[in-house]
């Protein structure tokens, strides 16, 4: 280094140089294995679907399921039973619009037509069994279109994340499926005590519908202060302070003292306190890496741990922190990373109802 007409070195011990050569490697190691992870549960993933698959091509056909009733008549009535408590439990558990399944004639397979064929055999040659196979047939008829509506509205969820630049795999990945895997280990055919693929996929369609539909609710959707006093945008300004250039991660909406802020999406409150130059904050995690705060504030109104939905007020207007005057200072943050909330806060509304409305 030269300075004043003098030389002066650095040296770097080479205990120094190993730590920190150490130090990358092990950085470089840890990413290689993460990637490696989500590859390889990618690959486990799709493995899995396409052995569904091969086994839905494979569900009873008519012959077998006759047998099984001449077989054992209580037999098939407890599993027609357990499928019953299933379909039932599964419904209860959906949302309210949920449960209205689409026309009758919708259905993933030709398995209504096996069923149809099973209830005209049994019905000629076991008399005594043709309710039952009519109660089987109408329950796999409920089955697939329950399927089928799930996974239209998991298709029109997708591309609604796609259009507010998000990634559908990322939310189906951090979701948690393990409340879609209890019911259906009682499920079987009856005959090889499997547990019957197109009650699998029913269970794995509502899942992944579950999954996305909860990502969608944790999108920014509703402003957070009134949108005509946004006062700065995202994005580089000239920083009020100093006068020089600085990056501005988020809107500031002007507004009185007191005056009400909304929860932007549904979610958790994760942060209620003081944050160096935020003044007062509140964050909201919504899942998904997404997270939003809010700044500035002159009093909180949410508490850690508590649930918001989208619109609640969760404090007010204030001055505290690094402000001139009163306004909120809102962002949105994936995986802590700042991104523009505009896009969100004008495009969600649209889009999330075009989702919701299947038009």
């Amino acid at each position: 280094m030269r300075s004043q007409g003098q030389v002066r070195f650095i040296k770097i011990s080479s205990k120094l140089q190993m730590i920190v050569a150490g130090t990358l490697l092990a950085a470089l190691l840890a990413w290689t294995v993460s990637m490696a992870l989500m590859g390889w549960a990618q690959y486990r993933a799709q493995a899995d679907i396409s052995s569904l698959l091969e086994r839905e091509a494979k569900v009873a056909k008519s012959e077998e399921r006759v047998t099984a009733y001449r077989g054992d008549l209580d037999e098939v009535t407890d599993d027609l039973t357990k499928r019953q408590a299933f379909i039932e439990a599964m419904v209860s558990s959906l949302p309210a619009d949920t449960k209205s399944a689409p026309a009758a004639d919708d259905t993933v397979s030709d398995s209504t037509s096996e069923a149809a064929e099973t209830v005209s055999k049994v019905s000629a040659l076991i008399p005594e069994a043709a309710a039952l196979a009519q109660i089987e047939a109408r329950q796999l008829a409920f089955v697939e279109r329950l399927t089928r509506y799930a996974d239209q509205r998991a298709a029109r969820a997708t591309a609604a994340i796609r259009k507010l630049g998000l990634d559908p795999g990322v939310m189906l990945r951090s979701a948690d499926r393990s409340a879609m895997g209890g019911p259906l280990e009682l499920l079987s055919t009856g005959s090889d005590d499997e547990i019957d693929p197109r009650f699998e996929r029913l269970g794995l369609s509502l899942a992944r519908m579950s999954a996305l539909e909860r990502g969608l609710d944790g999108v920014p959707q509703v402003m957070p202060a009134s949108i005509e006093n946004i006062s700065s945008g995202f994005g580089y300004r000239s920083d009020p302070f100093n006068g020089r250039g600085a990056m501005h991660a988020g809107l500031d909406f002007r507004g009185p003292m007191g005056a009400p802020i909304h929860a932007a999406a549904k979610g958790q409150v994760s942060f209620v306190g003081q944050k160096s130059g935020y003044g007062n904050v509140v964050e909201v995690r919504h899942g998904n890496g997404l997270m939003t705060r809010y700044a500035h504030m002159s009093k909180f109104v949410a508490k850690v741990g508590q649930q918001v939905a989208a619109g609640d007020v969760i404090g007010a207007i204030g001055s505290t922190g690094r402000s001139t005057g009163p306004h909120l200072h809102f962002e949105v943050r994936i995986n802590d990373r700042a991104v523009n909330p505009r896009p969100f806060l004008e495009y969600a509304p649209d889009v999330l109802k075009e989702a919701r409305s299947g038009k």
